[in-house]
């Protein structure tokens, strides 16, 4: 079993209509993948969820591109967080779930995580910038 981020992680904010969907594909991915899903309903169930509207812009959602910097290595990267079906790693564009991914959502500019990556070692990931897609 996959373990939770520490009590002192840092708030959550999520867009409630994006809040359900992620449930929905985490619970769908339940036995194919169940550490990231357990990660990533963890963060769902412990987020504050607003209107689409009423999110504040530094904060990351679907489809936002986030600047992000592995405290450990000091790489920088910027991605995009998409859907598993618009996943193309060479576009810079992460399927949500993805550790790194289910880590970042909902966090702000500014805001550190200390999260697992694919091989199980913590990680402390920390938002520079998130730029937001155009919403309808």
């Amino acid at each position: 079993m996959a373990r939770m981020p520490n009590r002192g992680s840092p708030s959550v904010n999520l867009i409630d209509s994006e809040a359900e969907s992620l449930t929905n594909l985490a619970l769908g991915a339940a036995n194919s993948m169940p550490q990231v899903s357990e990660l990533l309903l963890g963060e769902i169930a412990r987020a504050q969820t607003h209107r689409v509207e009423q999110i504040p812009p530094d904060v990351v959602t679907m489809h936002s591109s986030v600047e992000f910097i592995d405290e450990a290595s000091g790489i920088e990267r910027t991605v995009q967080i998409v859907y598993p079906a618009q996943a193309d790693i060479g576009a810079g564009q992460i399927s949500i779930l993805t550790p790194i991914a289910a880590g970042l959502i909902g966090l702000r500019e500014g805001q550190s995580i200390s999260w697992p990556d694919r091989e199980g070692r913590k990680r402390r990931l920390t938002i520079v910038k998130v730029t937001q897609p155009t919403r309808i």
